[in-house]
């Protein structure tokens, strides 16, 4: 991305893939914070079309218990899928608001139904890679990349009919501490490249940024960056659900996203898991603006 592309704002108010609940206030505190006056000063002219439905919730009866609100994700994600598709097919530049990381699953979709390959960067926490038979929660959030990747119920991988999203080869996680026994048998078995924070520790995340884009890019037709905010130390973002020590600072989030917009190889983004419900101050919403700024080219100087 070397111009400034016409954005569509894409908000997906939708928590019933999380565990904790809220996080569907996240696209609306997001603009609260000052997103659209600030894309402006930036040159940026956008559209912001009405959120994607968030559907009302079924019967928990009738869905498996590993897979909570399985039916309002599929549906949502479909949804979603559709939203993206028709936005990349117009020339434009989705930027997804969640939500909770569920909706990745349609963001990658959609994207997917548009390029024959696509790279992906994944900062977050935890590396969403349990499928029903390992997560110890059965919420879907910690699912989606795995889904992705066509692991798990046949139908998360199956949304949209493309089957796999997205290959191990071409996937990065950076920013990961916090990790499931499953998981880890899924990055090793797959070959999935996963900088958790020891890594960022030891390399510096400069040196990270430079590595995660020569794998996610080699060969594709660009790169989708998804950003779970609690992949940032919740001290700088406490208002989210899954919040884990130790994560990425303030300066190594925005060297990162500024170092994203620089390689000229993003074709869309999202940020996800931003919940207002569990701060009085909106402090996450502000940090989750100054880092879109910075994925799409605000510079220091």
């Amino acid at each position: 991305m070397t111009r400034k592309p016409n954005l569509s704002i894409l908000r997906v108010p939708f928590d019933l893939g999380a565990g904790r609940k809220g996080v569907r206030l996240g696209p609306d505190a997001i603009l609260r914070a000052g997103l659209e006056r600030k894309l402006r000063q930036l040159g940026f002219s956008f559209e912001l079309p009405e959120p994607v439905p968030a559907p009302l919730l079924s019967a928990a009866s009738t869905q498996p218990a590993a897979l909570k609100h399985l039916n309002e994700v599929v549906e949502v994600n479909e949804s979603l899928a559709l939203q993206i598709k028709a936005v990349l097919d117009r020339g434009r530049f989705p930027l997804v608001l969640g939500g909770d990381h569920s909706i990745a699953i349609g963001t990658l979709t959609g994207l997917r139904q548009h390029y024959r390959s696509l790279g992906v960067i994944w900062f977050d926490a935890h590396s969403d890679l349990n499928t029903p038979d390992t997560s110890p929660s059965g919420n879907i959030h910690g699912m989606s990349l795995a889904a992705a990747l066509g692991k798990g119920h046949d139908r998360l991988t199956r949304i949209g009919g493309v089957l796999p999203k997205i290959q191990p080869q071409h996937t990065v996680i950076i920013g990961a501490r916090q990790l499931d026994p499953g998981e880890k048998e899924l990055i090793h078995a797959e070959g999935i490249t996963c900088f958790t924070m020891h890594e960022v520790d030891r390399m510096g995340i400069a040196r990270v940024m430079e590595e995660a884009l020569r794998l996610a890019s080699a060969g594709t037709d660009g790169v989708h960056v998804s950003f779970d905010i609690d992949s940032v130390d919740p001290l700088e973002a406490p208002g989210t659900g899954t919040p884990v020590k130790g994560g990425l600072s303030y300066r190594e989030a925005h060297l990162a996203l500024e170092l994203l917009h620089e390689s000229g190889v993003m074709v869309s983004a999202e940020m996800v898991e931003v919940n207002p419900a569990l701060e009085r101050d909106n402090k996450t919403a502000r940090l989750a603006v100054e880092l879109i700024l910075s994925l799409l080219g605000q510079r220091i100087l």
